[in-house]
């Protein structure tokens, strides 16, 4: 058995992504919630794809803005966004991440009928 086989979770891992490459998931919402033992509010994206949902911190928040041309999260809803894995220092550490990635070669961002390739 693996950790998240015994330890679910409703919050997407990086080791819920594929090991190469990234994963293209469609917007529904982003809510705030409260997170871990400190009950710390953060933004937390749902999407159309999966039950998980992504804590989002202030890189990936960044990039999702960027990617979906506003950082008023009400106009995110629909977007798609890629995101994958990698390495990032925390804590003094090297650990694994999700982070949304800016452009794919396949993916285009929806915006109402009109795509938009980036």
């Amino acid at each position: 058995m693996k950790t998240n086989d015994i330890f679910p979770s409703k919050y997407l891992k990086a080791a819920d992504l594929p090991e190469e490459g990234s994963q293209t998931f469609t917007i529904e919402k982003v809510t705030v919630e409260e997170i871990g033992k400190d009950k710390e509010r953060k933004p937390v994206v749902h999407f159309d794809e999966t039950d998980k949902s992504m804590v989002c911190n202030k890189t990936n928040w960044n990039t999702i803005a960027k990617v979906a041309g506003s950082d008023d999260s009400d106009y995110w809803r629909g977007k798609k966004i890629s995101l994958g894995r990698a390495e990032v220092e925390a804590f003094g550490e090297m650990v694994e991440a999700i982070r949304v990635r800016t452009k794919t070669s396949k993916q285009a961002v929806t915006d109402g009928d009109d795509e938009i390739p980036f």
